[in-house]
């Protein structure tokens, strides 16, 4: 998180006072990550005929509130760790450039998950109790990813668990709570999703590489490089597209999810945002575009189940 000149950041990033400032407390371009999985998880359940629509919503809501809470605790520990200040890029600014108070941000995570906890009691109590020690795991590597002595952000592990919790954990458990079982191919569908997914940590990475290197991080964009860590995201990027084809070829998606290809021209707005670029500012439109490669994903990926459900096609 680069440092620019001092009185410039608020107005080259466009930050407002009021609402604004807990709106990017929330980081809703990053809300997307548990979106995404949860419709993908209940659209399949569809498919196998099964969906309870306010296990969905609560699905939704505590999946969002927990994603929001993490990015809260992000926000906090860097803070107490020195990571951020009030020329630092790429960070909600809550408490370097607005002065909110590092504990009122740390107690508002703390009540998210406590919000979460609550809509897990409902959701145990529509399907099954081992959803609250799973719920209770993703929340605890929530907490872990910036909270604790060795926080997982800070290690090359960061984007291997984000995908896999708030990928195939996320979507796993949306299609259990609807169907009280779990598949193979649901599993198989979940991988290029988390993929993408752990992209979004990877161009975050990518953007703030300078800076966590300073602050003696170990992140998979510091270990390569940014020129090979931008190959890594394109190289993803592919992974997950050539997986998609493959996947329909083999049946395990419809025909229809090839729709989801369409978000290839967000990935390489995303490559294109992040080539020769040396400031974060500059990187932020590569940030951005990552980002929104998962969310047309994985809209799409999810529109085209449900496009299946009433316009049956197989190969």
């Amino acid at each position: 998180m680069q440092s620019l000149e001092n009185n410039t950041v608020k107005s080259a990033l466009n930050e407002k006072p009021g609402f604004h400032v807990w709106w990017r407390l929330l980081r809703p371009h990053t809300l997307t990550a548990s979106f995404v999985p949860v419709f993908i998880g209940t659209m399949l359940a569809i498919l196998d005929g099964s969906i309870h629509f306010l296990l969905f919503l609560a699905m939704l809501v505590a999946a969002m509130l927990i994603q929001a809470a993490t990015n809260m605790f992000n926000e906090y520990y860097d803070f107490v760790r020195g990571l951020d200040n009030e020329n630092s890029v790429g960070i909600g600014g809550t408490i370097v450039r607005d002065g909110i108070a590092p504990k009122k941000i740390f107690w508002l995570a703390i009540t998210f998950f406590l919000l979460a906890m609550l809509l897990g009691v409902y959701i145990c109590l529509q399907s099954n109790w081992w959803v609250m020690a799973v719920g209770l795991v993703c929340m605890l590597f929530g907490y872990l990813y910036t909270g604790g002595p060795y926080p997982i952000a800070s290690t090359p592990l960061g984007e291997i668990v984000s995908g896999f919790f708030m990928g195939t954990m996320l979507i796993g458990i949306s299609y259990f709570v609807q169907t009280m079982t779990i598949t193979t191919d649901m599993i198989v569908i979940s991988i290029p999703v988390a993929i993408l997914i752990g992209m979004i940590l990877l161009s975050n990475n990518i953007r703030d590489l300078e800076n966590d290197k300073e602050n003696g991080r170990k992140t998979i964009a510091i270990l390569l490089g940014q020129e090979k860590a931008v190959t890594l995201l394109a190289t993803c990027f592919l992974v997950s597209y050539v997986l998609t084809i493959v996947f329909i070829g083999l049946g395990i998606l419809p025909i229809w999810s090839l729709i989801a290809l369409l978000s290839s021209k967000k990935a390489k707005q995303a490559i294109d945002g992040f080539r020769g670029k040396k400031t974060n500012v500059e990187k932020i439109p590569g940030m951005v575009a990552t980002a929104k490669t998962n969310t047309v994903y994985g809209a799409l990926l999810g529109l085209s189940l449900l496009i299946q459900i009433f316009i049956p096609f197989s190969l």
